[in-house]
């Protein structure tokens, strides 16, 4: 595959292994990123992790704003595919249907399952017991276009999406590897999406990350999972953001949502819709990550109990 020209397009984490491999398997003659950003209070410049990349293996960065309204650089260069991996642009027609083997995305679900921008959270939010890489044709709709392959994987409860997007990456890249030769020879059966079947993991809005005690305690295990540790998931006690990192299920069922209905040596049990959560893990507001116990050091045991998450 080093005869193939490659054109990879891409921005976060999630899609450096995959850029990593297309540089060792195929010939990646320009690295289309999101524009460079201006983080902390001293403006400082940052590359996204794929600029980084592309960097120190020597190939060319292009950086549009609005790639829709920026694209013939890429057309100039006559590549064989475009492979894109969370670029986090609407892509146009131009590059989607003009290279020889057209442009192709590798997508962190099992299509038509979590279209959209964050479905590594979803999964697990919605409580799905599996997700996976789906390989697709892309065309003009949203995550829509034909599957070429697709591998699945196992939701753990020990999973969140940090652990869950570190295995997706390594999955993503190595399924693109397997298949890019079925594409380059034209024998890959691709399949169109039943529509019907569809569901969405749109990107999480700033309300989404308000832990809901009112739910279920599967759901508020999920919820804090599914947002862990980007962007984390908070509730508020006594006017106070916290931030709540690791939880289990307990067995108590004894009160109304959110209130504190037990203080343990080393967790916080919160009653939900049906019973506790127990909070191990969180971060106060101002305060650096720790485990509960340390919380509860730092408080009396009466003055917790009986306290309610997210009262006015």
């Amino acid at each position: 595959m080093k005869d193939k020209k490659v054109v990879f397009m891409g921005t976060p984490d999630f899609a450096v292994p995959i850029l990593e491999a297309l540089i060792e398997n195929t010939n990646v003659i320009l690295v289309v990123t999101q524009p460079d950003k201006e983080v902390g209070r001293k403006r400082e410049i940052k590359f996204s992790p794929i600029k980084e990349i592309a960097l120190k293996n020597n190939i060319e960065v292009f950086q549009p704003t609005k790639i829709k309204n920026e694209f013939n650089h890429v057309l100039e260069l006559n590549p064989d595919i475009i492979i894109t991996c969370a670029y986090g642009q609407i892509i146009p027609s131009e590059l989607l249907f003009t290279p020889k083997y057209k442009a192709i995305n590798v997508h962190a679900s099992l299509l038509p399952k979590l279209r959209g921008g964050a479905p590594i959270h979803h999964a697990i939010i919605d409580g799905y017991d599996k997700t996976g890489i789906t390989i697709m044709y892309m065309d003009e709709r949203m995550d829509e276009g034909n599957i070429i392959s697709q591998e699945e994987i196992n939701i753990e409860d020990s999973d969140n999406v940090g652990t869950l997007h570190d295995k997706l990456s390594l999955l993503g890249r190595d399924l693109l590897i397997q298949t890019l030769p079925s594409i380059f020879e034209g024998i890959n059966n691709s399949i169109p999406q039943n529509n019907e079947e569809a569901t969405y993991g749109y990107n999480i809005k700033r309300e989404e990350e308000l832990i809901d005690f009112n739910k279920s305690s599967r759901e508020v295990f999920n919820q804090i999972r599914g947002l862990y540790p980007f962007p984390c998931g908070y509730a508020l006690l006594d006017g106070n953001n916290i931030k709540i990192i690791e939880s289990h299920i307990g067995n108590s069922s004894k009160g109304t949502p959110g209130q504190i209905i037990n203080v343990y040596k080393n967790g916080i049990g919160v009653m939900c819709k049906d019973k506790e959560i127990v909070i191990t893990k969180l971060k106060p507001e101002g305060k650096k990550e720790m485990n509960a116990t340390d919380f509860i050091n730092g408080h009396k045991k009466e003055y917790l109990m009986g306290r309610v998450f997210n009262s006015e």
